[in-house]
């Protein structure tokens, strides 16, 4: 055994063999590890665990009955269409955008790439509410094409041209962001042996490429749903608040909230606390299922 094998097998428990399941990388006691833990799960608890409990109380608080009258409530039910309509145009085209993205970063080189992976961020850096309010500067009534639009009986602000273009601004890296480090590291062997082979480009993608990254791909997609049908800010501003008509589930939970409809309020937002537990489910499984792949 060399001189450098030797000294890696001091820190090797039985005698340089790979460390058990229950082996330990840090030198802290029990004491200190119980109370890390402890620690993290009291967090959990009063930040995540209690608050859900909390909603699901309230909804429920006047019993079933009024709690199933605020989710079939007419204007409720627009905002559960708007937003589930809002997310089927958003999710695939951010799909589609994700996939373009990373495969054009991944699989070329050309100049302004780190701009283009910087661009892709901005979404991240930039508040929802001021994209709302760069929005209504392009297509409002007084911006940049509003007079254009009003011309030709286009209304893109207080509509669900709008809403989309809000929501997709918002939701735009997800899909991407997922997709660039997982093709990264899957590298181009592959497709560089396949067009020796003759592969076209589409049966490269089909082939090779979307089999390879299709468990990173559904884990953006659920992300990107959430996302979209959790979206406030940027909605809030360019929907215009139209009741039955322009609001989404998160806009009319404000409403009813200011209402004072507290039961009504918590009732709907259960929705989005289902939306989240079943988006925390499918991540975890998905997560798995990239690991075995």
């Amino acid at each position: 055994m060399s001189t450098k094998e030797g000294t890696l097998t001091e820190f090797l428990p039985h005698h340089g063999r790979p460390p058990s399941k229950s082996f330990s990388v840090t030198s802290e006691s029990d004491t200190v590890r119980r109370l890390l833990i402890g620690t993290m799960l009291l967090l959990i608890t009063l930040v995540l665990i209690l608050p859900l409990i909390a909603v699901f109380s309230q909804a429920l608080k006047k019993g079933v009955d009024v709690f199933i009258a605020s989710l079939t409530d007419p204007d409720a039910w627009a905002a559960i269409r708007l937003t589930l309509t809002i997310a089927l145009v958003v999710v695939p085209l951010n799909a589609i955008f994700g996939i373009a993205a990373a495969w054009c970063i991944t699989k070329f080189s050309f100049r302004g790439k780190r701009l283009l992976v910087s661009l892709i961020d901005v979404p991240f850096s930039v508040s929802p509410v001021i994209a709302g309010f760069i929005f209504i500067l392009l297509f409002g009534a007084h911006g940049w094409f509003g007079p254009w639009l009003a011309e030709h009986g286009l209304q893109i602000i207080f509509s669900w041209p709008g809403i989309v273009l809000g929501t997709l601004f918002v939701t735009f890296p997800f899909v991407a962001r997922e997709l660039i480090p997982l093709m990264q590291a899957q590298g181009t062997q592959e497709e560089e042996a396949a067009t020796t082979l003759g592969a076209t480009g589409w049966r490269l993608f089909t082939r090779i490429t979307l089999p390879n990254i299709k468990w990173g791909l559904l884990y953006g997609i659920v992300i990107c749903n959430a996302r979209a049908m959790g979206e406030f800010g940027a909605v809030s501003v360019v929907s215009g608040h139209i009741r039955g008509e322009t609001n989404t589930i998160p806009l009319h939970i404000e409403i009813l909230y200011n209402e004072y409809q507290f039961s009504a309020a918590f009732a709907v937002a259960s929705l989005l606390v289902l939306l989240a537990c079943l988006t925390l489910i499918l991540q975890h499984w998905l997560d798995r299922k990239r690991q075995l792949h």
